[in-house]
């Protein structure tokens, strides 16, 4: 069956060309040019992926990430121009899996797709570090890979793909330090390049969750310029 990629952006030409390229590589295109209207089409016909545009009328992009994130860990890509650092940064805390830089090559955003896409479907088929049924658990902490569900202490935690690999590395060996640049390599796969901040990010936004439901929470332990861990239950 064709994934289904949801481009939303209120530049015609760019839905125009990147559609066409989405289709030849096999996929379902549906295209919107603002928020309001995307975030409508998306609940009603879910998607596999989307592709938003930052600045757009009638509700922009980090709103529409704010309301689709309500509902569904669905694997999100932000575009943002090269001037909107602030925004990137934003995005990821709000719960963004990945961006691009405008202008940007319409093959890395292809490959930028497929490797989201390939890591959606991992953490939801494979079990590394789990039982095998595919369920991990680690004190409070059980992680459901093929339902894509995590729980703390018997509460949801609604973790985004990037978000949810991440917490299934650390926790797949309490005590363990891993480097940025591993983590990195989890998320974002080998031939991906992104920045230490990203990484740094994504963590804020998990703690932020898991504090959520219990402040006392401070299972990720930073060591400054090393990395991360999993403290040991």
């Amino acid at each position: 069956m064709k994934q289904t990629i949801a481009l939303v952006d209120d530049d015609r030409n760019i839905l125009t060309s990147v559609s066409m390229t989405l289709e030849q590589e096999g996929y379902t295109v549906r295209t919107y040019t603002d928020g309001e209207s995307a975030l409508q089409g998306i609940t009603a016909r879910p998607v596999d992926l989307a592709v938003l545009d930052i600045k757009m009328p009638r509700m922009d992009g980090m709103e529409l990430l704010q309301r689709l994130r309500t509902r569904t860990a669905l694997p999100v890509i932000f575009l943002t121009s090269k001037d909107e650092e602030v925004d990137e940064l934003m995005g990821l805390r709000l719960g963004a899996d990945d961006y691009i830089k405008k202008p940007f090559s319409q093959r890395l955003l292809i490959e930028r797709i497929r490797a989201l896409l390939r890591r959606n479907e991992t953490s939801r088929a494979e079990g590394s570090g789990a039982a095998p049924t595919g369920v991990m658990v680690r004190g409070e902490l059980v992680l459901d890979e093929t339902k894509h569900q995590c729980h703390w202490k018997g509460r949801d935690i609604a973790l985004t793909v990037t978000e949810f690999l991440l917490v299934k590395a650390l926790a797949a060996r309490p005590g363990m330090v891993k480097s940025r640049d591993q983590l990195i390599d989890i998320a974002y796969g080998d031939n991906i390049y992104v920045d230490d901040r990203t990484i740094d990010s994504h963590v804020k936004r998990v703690r932020k969750k898991f504090r959520a439901v219990d402040d006392e929470f401070d299972h990720i332990e930073t060591l400054y310029g090393i990395g991360y861990r999993y403290k040991e239950v």
